[in-house]
Protein backbone atom coordinates (compact mmCIF):
# COMPACT_ATOMS: atom_id res chain seq x y z
CA UNK A 1 0.00 0.00 0.00
CA UNK A 2 1.50 3.35 -1.05
CA UNK A 3 1.82 6.28 1.27
CA UNK A 4 1.91 9.00 -2.01
CA UNK A 5 -0.85 11.47 -1.18
CA UNK A 6 -0.92 13.00 -4.55
CA UNK A 7 -1.85 10.01 -7.01
CA UNK A 8 -2.47 10.61 -10.85
CA UNK A 9 -5.32 12.38 -12.56
CA UNK A 10 -6.32 9.35 -14.12
CA UNK A 11 -6.38 6.78 -11.33
CA UNK A 12 -8.74 9.64 -9.25
CA UNK A 13 -11.20 9.58 -12.41
CA UNK A 14 -11.61 5.51 -11.97
CA UNK A 15 -12.21 6.34 -8.48
CA UNK A 16 -15.15 8.64 -9.04
CA UNK A 17 -16.63 6.41 -11.35
CA UNK A 18 -16.60 3.35 -9.30
CA UNK A 19 -19.07 5.24 -7.08
CA UNK A 20 -21.78 4.84 -9.88
CA UNK A 21 -21.29 0.93 -9.60
CA UNK A 22 -20.82 0.80 -6.01
CA UNK A 23 -23.66 -0.86 -4.00
CA UNK A 24 -25.72 1.47 -1.81
CA UNK A 25 -29.39 3.43 -1.55
CA UNK A 26 -27.18 6.88 -1.54
CA UNK A 27 -24.70 8.55 -1.96
CA UNK A 28 -22.90 8.42 1.46
CA UNK A 29 -22.91 4.81 1.22
CA UNK A 30 -21.57 4.28 -2.15
CA UNK A 31 -18.65 6.70 -1.22
CA UNK A 32 -17.95 4.47 1.90
CA UNK A 33 -18.09 1.73 -0.43
CA UNK A 34 -15.53 3.03 -2.78
CA UNK A 35 -13.13 4.22 0.60
CA UNK A 36 -12.85 0.22 0.99
CA UNK A 37 -11.76 -0.39 -2.01
CA UNK A 38 -8.15 -0.23 -3.12
CA UNK A 39 -6.91 0.87 -6.61
CA UNK A 40 -3.37 0.15 -8.66
CA UNK A 41 -1.78 2.38 -10.58
CA UNK A 42 -1.06 0.33 -13.73
CA UNK A 43 1.98 2.28 -15.00
CA UNK A 44 4.28 2.56 -11.07
CA UNK A 45 2.28 -0.62 -9.79
CA UNK A 46 1.16 1.53 -6.58
CA UNK A 47 -1.96 0.79 -4.77
CA UNK A 48 -3.77 3.22 -3.54
CA UNK A 49 -6.90 3.26 -1.08
CA UNK A 50 -9.24 6.78 -0.13
CA UNK A 51 -11.00 7.85 2.84
CA UNK A 52 -14.38 8.54 2.23
CA UNK A 53 -13.56 12.61 2.96
CA UNK A 54 -11.35 12.32 0.45
CA UNK A 55 -13.06 10.78 -2.16
CA UNK A 56 -16.39 12.80 -0.97
CA UNK A 57 -14.19 16.30 -1.71
CA UNK A 58 -13.08 15.18 -5.36
CA UNK A 59 -16.79 14.81 -6.10
CA UNK A 60 -17.91 17.93 -5.07
CA UNK A 61 -15.65 19.90 -6.79
CA UNK A 62 -15.84 17.46 -9.80
CA UNK A 63 -19.36 18.30 -9.83
CA UNK A 64 -19.37 22.18 -9.18
CA UNK A 65 -16.18 22.85 -11.20
CA UNK A 66 -14.91 19.96 -13.81
CA UNK A 67 -11.94 17.45 -13.77
CA UNK A 68 -9.57 20.71 -13.54
CA UNK A 69 -10.53 21.13 -10.56
CA UNK A 70 -9.72 17.76 -8.96
CA UNK A 71 -5.93 19.13 -7.47
CA UNK A 72 -5.76 21.36 -4.53
CA UNK A 73 -6.08 25.16 -5.19
CA UNK A 74 -3.44 27.48 -4.38
CA UNK A 75 -4.93 30.10 -2.23
CA UNK A 76 -5.38 32.96 -3.95
CA UNK A 77 -4.27 35.23 -0.66
CA UNK A 78 -0.90 33.33 -0.45
CA UNK A 79 2.23 35.21 0.56
CA UNK A 80 -0.33 38.29 1.27
CA UNK A 81 -0.97 39.68 4.59
CA UNK A 82 -4.53 39.28 5.51
CA UNK A 83 -5.12 41.48 8.72
CA UNK A 84 -2.27 43.36 9.54
CA UNK A 85 -0.47 45.25 5.78
CA UNK A 86 3.37 45.86 6.05
CA UNK A 87 2.72 49.62 5.86
CA UNK A 88 1.27 49.54 9.26
CA UNK A 89 3.48 47.50 11.11
CA UNK A 90 6.32 49.81 9.71
CA UNK A 91 4.48 52.70 11.30
CA UNK A 92 4.09 50.95 14.57
CA UNK A 93 6.96 49.46 14.96
CA UNK A 94 8.70 52.99 14.33
CA UNK A 95 6.80 54.48 17.11
CA UNK A 96 7.62 51.55 19.53
CA UNK A 97 11.52 51.52 19.46
CA UNK A 98 12.58 54.67 20.65
CA UNK A 99 11.09 53.16 24.01
CA UNK A 100 13.09 49.94 23.90
CA UNK A 101 17.07 49.37 24.85
CA UNK A 102 19.12 47.49 22.65
CA UNK A 103 21.13 44.04 24.30
CA UNK A 104 24.66 43.18 24.32
CA UNK A 105 25.23 42.67 21.01
CA UNK A 106 23.76 46.21 20.34
CA UNK A 107 20.21 45.02 18.61
CA UNK A 108 16.79 45.64 19.65
CA UNK A 109 15.81 41.73 20.67
CA UNK A 110 12.23 40.63 18.12
CA UNK A 111 10.72 39.13 20.99
CA UNK A 112 10.75 42.00 22.80
CA UNK A 113 9.56 44.29 20.07
CA UNK A 114 6.73 41.79 19.49
CA UNK A 115 5.94 42.10 23.32
CA UNK A 116 6.03 45.94 23.62
CA UNK A 117 3.28 46.15 20.63
CA UNK A 118 0.69 43.67 22.31
CA UNK A 119 1.21 45.54 25.31
CA UNK A 120 0.61 48.72 23.65
CA UNK A 121 -2.00 47.02 21.86
CA UNK A 122 -0.83 48.20 18.32
CA UNK A 123 -2.15 44.98 17.31
CA UNK A 124 -4.51 42.07 19.11
CA UNK A 125 -2.94 38.38 18.90
CA UNK A 126 -5.84 37.28 16.66
CA UNK A 127 -4.15 39.83 14.41
CA UNK A 128 -0.54 38.99 14.31
CA UNK A 129 0.49 35.95 15.54
CA UNK A 130 4.69 35.85 16.57
CA UNK A 131 5.45 33.74 13.77
CA UNK A 132 3.96 36.30 11.48
CA UNK A 133 5.33 39.25 13.34
CA UNK A 134 8.73 37.07 12.49
CA UNK A 135 7.81 37.00 8.94
CA UNK A 136 7.00 40.40 8.00
CA UNK A 137 9.97 41.69 9.65
CA UNK A 138 12.83 39.43 8.04
CA UNK A 139 10.73 39.72 4.85
CA UNK A 140 10.37 43.75 4.36
CA UNK A 141 13.46 44.47 6.65
CA UNK A 142 11.36 45.96 8.71
CA UNK A 143 14.25 46.99 11.75
CA UNK A 144 15.95 49.09 9.27
CA UNK A 145 15.22 52.39 9.61
CA UNK A 146 15.91 53.88 5.95
CA UNK A 147 12.86 50.98 5.08
CA UNK A 148 10.06 51.67 7.39
CA UNK A 149 10.70 55.32 6.52
CA UNK A 150 9.95 54.64 2.91
CA UNK A 151 6.81 52.60 4.00
CA UNK A 152 5.56 55.06 6.38
CA UNK A 153 5.86 57.48 3.82
CA UNK A 154 4.23 55.91 0.71
CA UNK A 155 1.47 55.42 3.41
CA UNK A 156 1.21 59.44 4.15
CA UNK A 157 -0.53 61.91 1.87
CA UNK A 158 1.25 64.71 0.45
CA UNK A 159 -1.10 67.29 1.68
CA UNK A 160 -3.30 68.61 4.32
CA UNK A 161 -7.17 68.00 3.25
CA UNK A 162 -6.02 65.67 0.69
CA UNK A 163 -7.50 62.39 2.51
CA UNK A 164 -9.57 62.34 5.62
CA UNK A 165 -10.38 59.11 8.03
CA UNK A 166 -13.28 58.51 10.06
CA UNK A 167 -14.48 55.59 12.38
CA UNK A 168 -16.85 55.60 15.41
CA UNK A 169 -15.24 54.43 18.68
CA UNK A 170 -16.79 52.97 21.64
CA UNK A 171 -16.79 55.43 24.55
CA UNK A 172 -17.52 55.45 28.15
CA UNK A 173 -21.07 54.93 29.71
CA UNK A 174 -23.12 58.23 31.65
CA UNK A 175 -25.22 57.50 34.23
CA UNK A 176 -28.46 59.18 33.24
CA UNK A 177 -31.09 60.92 36.16
CA UNK A 178 -33.30 57.90 36.37
CA UNK A 179 -30.19 55.69 37.49
CA UNK A 180 -29.90 53.36 34.08
CA UNK A 181 -26.09 54.04 31.92
CA UNK A 182 -26.18 55.28 28.79
CA UNK A 183 -23.38 54.20 26.28
CA UNK A 184 -21.65 56.88 24.27
CA UNK A 185 -20.01 57.09 20.58
CA UNK A 186 -17.00 58.99 19.79
CA UNK A 187 -17.23 59.52 15.78
CA UNK A 188 -13.69 61.29 14.19
CA UNK A 189 -12.07 62.16 11.42
CA UNK A 190 -8.31 62.64 11.27
CA UNK A 191 -6.74 64.22 8.24
CA UNK A 192 -3.83 61.70 6.33
CA UNK A 193 -0.85 64.17 6.08
CA UNK A 194 -0.81 66.30 9.46
CA UNK A 195 -2.60 63.83 12.34
CA UNK A 196 -5.02 66.87 12.67
CA UNK A 197 -7.91 65.20 14.45
CA UNK A 198 -9.97 67.65 12.34
CA UNK A 199 -13.19 67.17 14.56
CA UNK A 200 -14.10 64.65 17.15
CA UNK A 201 -17.49 64.30 18.88
CA UNK A 202 -20.02 61.93 21.20
CA UNK A 203 -23.32 61.33 21.29
CA UNK A 204 -25.57 58.81 22.87
CA UNK A 205 -26.44 57.35 19.58
CA UNK A 206 -24.52 56.20 16.54
CA UNK A 207 -26.57 56.88 13.80
CA UNK A 208 -26.73 58.69 10.34
CA UNK A 209 -28.49 62.16 12.31
CA UNK A 210 -25.33 62.60 14.71
CA UNK A 211 -22.64 61.05 11.47
CA UNK A 212 -24.14 64.50 9.57
CA UNK A 213 -23.97 66.37 12.38
CA UNK A 214 -20.29 65.81 12.84
CA UNK A 215 -19.00 66.04 9.41
CA UNK A 216 -20.55 68.83 8.87
CA UNK A 217 -18.88 70.65 12.29
CA UNK A 218 -15.69 68.85 10.62
CA UNK A 219 -16.34 70.86 7.60
CA UNK A 220 -16.44 74.20 8.94
CA UNK A 221 -13.58 73.61 11.31
CA UNK A 222 -11.20 72.65 9.09
CA UNK A 223 -11.96 73.11 5.31
CA UNK A 224 -13.14 70.75 2.35
CA UNK A 225 -11.16 67.49 1.84
CA UNK A 226 -10.45 65.96 -1.35
CA UNK A 227 -10.90 62.53 -0.53
CA UNK A 228 -12.67 60.50 2.08
CA UNK A 229 -11.99 57.60 3.47
CA UNK A 230 -14.72 56.08 5.47
CA UNK A 231 -15.73 52.84 7.44
CA UNK A 232 -18.35 50.25 5.88
CA UNK A 233 -21.01 51.23 8.48
CA UNK A 234 -24.65 52.25 7.40
CA UNK A 235 -24.04 55.52 8.60
CA UNK A 236 -21.20 55.98 6.43
CA UNK A 237 -22.81 54.94 3.61
CA UNK A 238 -25.98 57.01 3.96
CA UNK A 239 -28.01 58.54 1.49
CA UNK A 240 -26.94 62.43 3.01
CA UNK A 241 -23.42 61.38 3.11
CA UNK A 242 -23.18 60.66 -0.64
CA UNK A 243 -25.13 63.35 -1.63
CA UNK A 244 -22.55 65.57 0.13
CA UNK A 245 -19.58 64.04 -1.32
CA UNK A 246 -20.94 64.48 -4.71
CA UNK A 247 -22.79 68.29 -4.26
CA UNK A 248 -19.16 69.25 -2.69
CA UNK A 249 -16.90 67.36 -4.88
CA UNK A 250 -15.66 64.96 -2.52
CA UNK A 251 -14.67 61.73 -3.69
CA UNK A 252 -15.60 59.08 -1.16
CA UNK A 253 -14.44 55.61 -0.76
CA UNK A 254 -15.22 52.50 2.08
CA UNK A 255 -12.64 50.63 3.39
CA UNK A 256 -11.89 47.17 2.55
CA UNK A 257 -13.74 44.46 5.21
CA UNK A 258 -11.15 43.39 7.76
CA UNK A 259 -8.38 46.09 6.06
CA UNK A 260 -6.35 47.49 9.39
CA UNK A 261 -4.41 49.70 7.11
CA UNK A 262 -6.99 51.30 5.82
CA UNK A 263 -8.04 53.42 8.81
CA UNK A 264 -4.54 52.55 10.67
CA UNK A 265 -3.75 56.58 11.19
CA UNK A 266 -7.74 57.10 13.15
CA UNK A 267 -7.37 53.30 15.06
CA UNK A 268 -3.86 54.51 15.92
CA UNK A 269 -5.57 57.84 17.57
CA UNK A 270 -8.22 55.76 19.39
CA UNK A 271 -5.84 53.59 21.04
CA UNK A 272 -3.98 57.10 22.14
CA UNK A 273 -7.18 58.28 22.98
CA UNK A 274 -8.09 55.67 25.75
CA UNK A 275 -3.92 55.27 26.81
CA UNK A 276 -3.72 58.97 27.33
CA UNK A 277 -7.56 60.68 28.37
CA UNK A 278 -9.88 58.12 29.18
CA UNK A 279 -7.98 56.48 31.53
CA UNK A 280 -7.58 59.60 33.73
CA UNK A 281 -10.95 59.91 33.71
CA UNK A 282 -13.25 57.21 36.04
CA UNK A 283 -16.67 59.03 35.32
CA UNK A 284 -18.28 62.06 33.64
CA UNK A 285 -21.72 63.84 35.04
CA UNK A 286 -23.34 64.65 31.12
CA UNK A 287 -22.45 63.86 27.53
CA UNK A 288 -21.78 67.95 27.93
CA UNK A 289 -18.78 67.33 29.99
CA UNK A 290 -17.50 64.05 28.20
CA UNK A 291 -17.44 66.70 24.75
CA UNK A 292 -15.90 69.54 26.59
CA UNK A 293 -13.26 67.44 28.10
CA UNK A 294 -12.45 65.75 24.90
CA UNK A 295 -12.81 69.04 22.78
CA UNK A 296 -10.17 70.96 25.20
CA UNK A 297 -7.66 68.04 25.12
CA UNK A 298 -7.77 67.27 21.57
CA UNK A 299 -7.45 70.68 20.28
CA UNK A 300 -4.69 71.55 23.38
CA UNK A 301 -2.90 68.55 23.97
CA UNK A 302 -3.16 65.71 20.81
CA UNK A 303 -3.35 68.47 17.92
CA UNK A 304 -0.30 70.71 19.60
CA UNK A 305 2.24 68.12 20.84
CA UNK A 306 4.58 66.87 18.70
CA UNK A 307 3.61 63.49 16.66
CA UNK A 308 6.40 61.15 16.31
CA UNK A 309 5.67 60.17 12.51
CA UNK A 310 5.87 63.48 11.34
CA UNK A 311 8.42 64.64 13.74
CA UNK A 312 6.03 68.27 14.33
CA UNK A 313 3.12 68.86 15.93
CA UNK A 314 -0.37 68.12 13.68
CA UNK A 315 -1.61 71.80 13.82
CA UNK A 316 1.36 73.31 12.60
CA UNK A 317 1.84 70.59 9.93
CA UNK A 318 -1.67 70.98 8.88
CA UNK A 319 -1.10 74.67 8.62
CA UNK A 320 1.87 74.09 5.99
CA UNK A 321 -1.26 73.96 3.37
CA UNK A 322 -3.23 76.50 4.34
CA UNK A 323 -3.52 77.93 0.90
CA UNK A 324 -4.51 74.62 -0.45
CA UNK A 325 -7.50 74.52 2.08
CA UNK A 326 -10.91 75.23 1.09
CA UNK A 327 -13.34 76.44 3.70
CA UNK A 328 -17.08 76.39 3.03
CA UNK A 329 -19.20 79.78 3.30
CA UNK A 330 -22.39 79.53 5.67
CA UNK A 331 -24.97 80.02 3.00
CA UNK A 332 -28.57 78.76 2.09
CA UNK A 333 -26.55 76.39 -0.74
CA UNK A 334 -24.24 74.72 2.16
CA UNK A 335 -27.04 73.98 4.89
CA UNK A 336 -29.23 71.94 2.69
CA UNK A 337 -25.75 69.96 1.59
CA UNK A 338 -26.60 67.44 3.66
CA UNK A 339 -30.09 67.47 2.98
CA UNK A 340 -32.15 64.03 1.82
CA UNK A 341 -32.74 64.59 -1.46
CA UNK A 342 -36.07 63.01 -3.62
CA UNK A 343 -37.58 63.58 -7.32
CA UNK A 344 -40.89 64.37 -7.28
CA UNK A 345 -43.18 65.34 -10.75
CA UNK A 346 -44.71 68.42 -10.56
CA UNK A 347 -48.47 68.26 -11.71
CA UNK A 348 -50.74 70.57 -14.02
CA UNK A 349 -51.58 72.45 -11.18
CA UNK A 350 -47.73 73.36 -10.13
CA UNK A 351 -48.19 71.09 -7.12
CA UNK A 352 -45.77 68.04 -6.37
CA UNK A 353 -47.12 65.35 -3.41
CA UNK A 354 -44.58 64.25 -0.51
CA UNK A 355 -45.28 62.67 2.61
CA UNK A 356 -49.04 62.40 1.62
CA UNK A 357 -49.33 66.13 1.35
CA UNK A 358 -49.67 68.52 -1.50
CA UNK A 359 -47.48 71.31 -1.95
CA UNK A 360 -46.76 74.28 -4.08
CA UNK A 361 -43.42 74.51 -6.38
CA UNK A 362 -42.33 78.68 -5.71
CA UNK A 363 -41.86 78.89 -9.54
CA UNK A 364 -43.81 77.82 -12.57
CA UNK A 365 -43.11 74.05 -13.16
CA UNK A 366 -45.71 72.31 -14.14
CA UNK A 367 -45.10 68.63 -15.47
CA UNK A 368 -41.50 68.90 -14.55
CA UNK A 369 -39.22 66.39 -12.97
CA UNK A 370 -37.95 68.33 -9.72
CA UNK A 371 -35.02 67.45 -6.80
CA UNK A 372 -37.05 67.83 -3.43
CA UNK A 373 -34.27 68.24 -0.47
CA UNK A 374 -35.44 68.23 3.15
CA UNK A 375 -34.00 67.64 6.43
CA UNK A 376 -35.01 64.12 7.31
CA UNK A 377 -36.13 65.43 10.92
CA UNK A 378 -37.85 68.49 10.28
CA UNK A 379 -39.98 67.55 7.41
CA UNK A 380 -41.61 70.83 7.42
CA UNK A 381 -39.77 72.24 4.74
CA UNK A 382 -39.12 71.55 1.18
CA UNK A 383 -36.14 73.31 -1.53
CA UNK A 384 -37.26 72.84 -4.58
CA UNK A 385 -34.17 72.21 -7.10
CA UNK A 386 -34.04 71.91 -10.96
CA UNK A 387 -31.70 70.82 -12.98
CA UNK A 388 -29.87 71.23 -9.84
CA UNK A 389 -30.55 75.07 -9.64
CA UNK A 390 -31.71 76.40 -6.44
CA UNK A 391 -35.64 77.33 -7.24
CA UNK A 392 -36.83 78.37 -3.62
CA UNK A 393 -38.97 76.96 -1.04
CA UNK A 394 -41.91 75.22 -1.52
CA UNK A 395 -45.41 76.19 0.27
CA UNK A 396 -47.92 74.41 1.47
CA UNK A 397 -51.15 74.33 0.08
CA UNK A 398 -53.83 76.95 1.03
CA UNK A 399 -56.77 75.71 -1.53
CA UNK A 400 -59.36 78.28 -0.09
CA UNK A 401 -56.33 80.90 -1.36
CA UNK A 402 -56.32 79.39 -4.35
CA UNK A 403 -59.42 79.56 -5.34
CA UNK A 404 -60.07 83.18 -4.11
CA UNK A 405 -57.28 83.99 -5.73
CA UNK A 406 -58.91 82.23 -9.27
CA UNK A 407 -62.03 84.08 -8.23
CA UNK A 408 -60.68 87.04 -8.57
CA UNK A 409 -59.24 86.57 -11.67
CA UNK A 410 -62.29 85.39 -13.43
CA UNK A 411 -63.89 88.85 -11.99
CA UNK A 412 -61.11 90.97 -13.79
CA UNK A 413 -61.46 89.14 -17.12
CA UNK A 414 -65.61 89.76 -17.12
Amino acid sequence: MTTNKIPPLELRLRVLSAIDYAPGNSIQTRIKNVSERSFKDEQTDCVYQFTWRTISTWLYRFKKNGVTTLDNKTRSDKNCYRKVQVNELAEAINEIIPTLSKNKVGVIPKMALYRKLMQQNYFQRSQLSQTSFYRMVRENDLLNLETTKKLRQSFCMQFGNELWQADTMYGPSIKQLDGSWKKTFLIAFIDDASRVITHGQFFYNDNTENMVDAFRTALFKRGKPDRLYFDNGSNYKSKEILNACVRLDILLSHAPVRDGAAKGKIERFFRGFRDRFLVQHLEFKSLEELNHKTHDWIENKYNHQKHSSIQMTPIDRFALDHSRIKFLTDDEYTEEVFFVEEKRKVSKTNLFSINSNKWECPVDLREKTVQVRFDRNNKTRFIVYFNDNRMGEASPVNLVYNANLRKAKQGDEL
